[in-house]
Formats: C-alpha cells, structure tokens, sequence
C-alpha cells in the first residue's frame, strides 16, 4: 500500500478547510463583531507597518545620475 507524500496540493486543501472551520468556529464562539474588530485593528497595524518600511526604504535610495554628452567641438575631437 503506498501512502501519499506530505505536503501534496491536496493535503494543503484539506488544511484550508480545516483552518476555515475553525475560523468558522471561533466567530461563532466569540461573536461576530469581537472579530471583525480584531481583524481591522490587524489590517491597520500591517498597514502602518508596511507604510513605514515603504517610507523609509525610499530615503536610502540614490540618487538618479545624470550624463550629458558633449559636443565633438568642445572636446577637440571630429566626428
């Protein structure tokens, strides 16, 4: 009898239903609006997070070089 290898595509399907379930569960148990507040005081904290570290990335960049050509006769060169 041959088993199936963890970590299959459909072995991560079940464990997606389970946790969905569960967090089916836990809003049942603690109520509706308890979560939903817990989860937009989760997305506003990653959002600030991710705000910053986007702001602060930006600072440390380079800055762009500019090049100009210049003309063959300011140089002394022919074309």
């Amino acid at each position: 009898m041959r088993g199936r290898l963890l970590g299959r595509k459909p072995a991560l399907a079940l464990w997606m239903l389970v946790a969905v379930a569960d967090l089916g569960l836990v809003v049942a148990a603690v109520g509706a609006v308890a979560v939903m507040s817990v989860l937009a005081a989760l997305l506003i904290v990653g959002t600030a997070v991710w705000q910053s570290h986007r702001h602060s990335a930006s600072v440390h960049r380079p800055a762009p070089v500019v090049t100009r050509r210049r003309s063959p006769m300011m140089t002394g060169r022919r074309i």
